[in-house]
């Protein structure tokens, strides 16, 4: 008796132990082979849950725990708001933790176990999709992207995104609870698996690869860590200037350098522009620089050559052309500021605003929250590469490399070259910088463009059109400027014309079930018919 009242605490902590496993599939320990497997203990949980209510606690659980270890790194600047924020996004896991119960519970007949095949990873994206929105944090962890380094994951990647990847991931993680817990429903977890294998296949052997058209060669300027203080971002500025300066003589097309990597407007010291522009001068190249300072009221608006984005700024976040906190995207000739500029449009929650600032703003005396809210732009950018005709330059900032959305809006608006700078010198010590990295190789892979991943503190990465990483990287413990051969492509991937389909597909087919089971549910309650009376008969005399 007692055993049995301690047994859902228990499963309880079961059920937060399993969410965590995912995480060894992602860097830092990047196994990313364990990701086909880490979801059978928590299925195995769910399957055996007594009720549909503790089945929907346990796929809570297993959320929360899922969240935390991933996000285990934002400690620091989260604190406290870290467990609640896990507590909201584990909800949405609660939906496929039923769709487990109910189609993996007990012993399923063979119909049953190949529509759990299709409709458990549809309610995996349909938690994925649901926690890609930027207010709850974005897109960052999603389990396809434990794959970044696997060729033929990629390659379904330019098919149907990071979405299609992880559909594929977890068919092959329900297709193993079969096999381990139903004997009687072998053939259709083979039948799962051997589907899974083919679909690979079909697009590794069928869908073409991006045509590559030239290079283009790109320095990466990477300061390294710099010690905080009053001057600290004049400090990194002078290390950038001069690791820029040892390309001088050596053949470059373009230099990038980090997020942050200026800490004064240009407009507002004019002495930074122009030493930025003898620096262009020196070199031969243009510099794409990333500025993080205030804006002078009044000040114009990076040049769109886009429509609007497709996700506002944040609530309270005006667009560009007003006084504020910008991080900015800048391209530098020897002339000075072309006049480019990309203002980061998807600001980070707590890092670089806080929501609801009246009723949160006290997280800035218990964690790294922003003291002040940073402004987001109006619009995504384009930028010609000067002395390049035809090259044009699709820059994003940090946190925006997570959301496919915003490298394909770039590319099916030209983009020849996409530019993440980024800054993980908060995180240096963990395992945010080899997540942030590995985020290049599939936007490159969905996009079929190369992308270029530059930080102040590293890991800074260059990856092929194919996803391929292109050079060596560099290590968040290396101060170094590098010059990158990097293939440029043309043409256009599935996933760029056809955009996030698979997610469009799994809600289609949950739609569909939630249909049939209440058109039966509604069968199953309709009243019966009330008996025909039997015709009155007449006596005669």
């Amino acid at each position: 008796m007692l055993l049995a009242k301690r047994t859902p605490w228990w499963r309880a902590a079961a059920a937060v132990a399993a969410g965590t496993l995912p995480c060894l599939a992602f860097p830092a320990p990047a196994l990313w082979w364990f990701a086909y497997a880490a979801l059978v203990p928590w299925m195995l949980l769910l399957r055996s849950a007594p009720t549909g209510r503790r089945a929907a606690l346990e796929g809570w659980l297993g959320g929360c725990g899922l969240i935390l270890a991933v996000h285990h790194w934002l400690l620091p600047s989260l604190h406290v708001f870290l467990v609640p924020l896990a507590a909201l996004l584990g909800l949405l896991w609660i939906p496929w933790a039923l769709l487990v119960r109910e189609f993996l519970g007990g012993t399923p007949a063979g119909s049953r176990a190949g529509a759990a095949l299709v409709l458990v990873p549809a309610g995996w994206l349909l938690a994925e999709q649901a926690r890609s929105w930027q207010g709850l944090g974005g897109p960052w962890g999603l389990l396809g992207a434990s794959q970044w380094q696997v060729t033929p994951a990629l390659r379904l990647a330019s098919v149907g995104g990071v979405w299609l990847v992880s559909l594929v991931v977890v068919a092959v993680n329900c297709a193993l609870v079969l096999l381990v817990a139903v004997p009687g429903a072998r053939v259709p977890a083979v039948a799962g698996m051997t589907g899974c294998a083919v679909l690979t296949g079909v697009v590794w052997l069928w869908v073409p690869r991006p045509e590559v058209s030239g290079t283009l060669r790109v320095a990466v300027v990477q300061p390294g860590l710099v010690a905080d203080g009053p001057d600290s971002a004049d400090r990194r500025f002078a290390v950038g200037e001069r690791l820029t300066r040892e390309l001088t003589g050596q053949p470059v097309d373009l230099v990038v350098w980090g997020e942050s990597s200026v800490g004064a407007d240009l407009v507002a010291q004019p002495d930074l522009a122009r030493r930025l522009a003898a620096l262009s001068a020196e070199v031969g190249a243009p510099l794409m620089v990333n500025v993080d300072a205030r804006r002078p009221g009044g000040a114009g608006a990076g040049t769109s050559t886009g429509p609007e984005a497709e996700a506002a700024a944040p609530a309270g976040a005006a667009a560009g052309g007003s006084g504020g906190i910008y991080k900015s995207s800048v391209l530098v000739g020897p002339g000075g500021p072309t006049g480019d500029r990309y203002d980061k449009m998807r600001l980070v929650p707590f890092g670089e605003y806080i929501p609801a600032r009246p009723l949160l703003g006290w997280a800035t005396s218990v964690g790294r929250a922003a003291g002040e809210d940073r402004r987001g732009g109006a619009s995504p950018v384009l930028m010609d590469l000067p002395g390049r005709a035809g090259i044009r330059l699709g820059p994003l900032v940090c946190f925006e490399s997570a959301f496919p959305d915003m490298s394909r809006h770039l590319t099916r608006e030209g983009a020849s070259l996409l530019l993440a700078q980024s800054a993980t010198s908060t995180f240096q010590n963990s395992w945010a910088p080899a997540q942030h990295a590995s985020l290049a190789a599939l936007r490159a892979a969905e996009d079929g463009r190369p992308v270029v991943h530059a930080t102040l503190t590293g890991i800074s990465e260059v990856h092929g059109p194919s996803g391929e990483r292109i050079g060596p990287a560099l290590a968040t413990s290396e101060s170094r400027a590098q010059v990158y051969e990097v293939p440029l492509a043309r043409g256009t991937t599935f996933y760029v014309r056809f955009g996030d389909w698979p997610v469009g597909a799994a809600l289609a087919l949950l739609a569909a079930y939630c249909t049939a089971e209440g058109s039966r549910s509604l069968g199953l309650r309709k009243p019966a018919p009330e008996p025909t009376a039997p015709p009155a008969r007449t006596a005669r005399g």
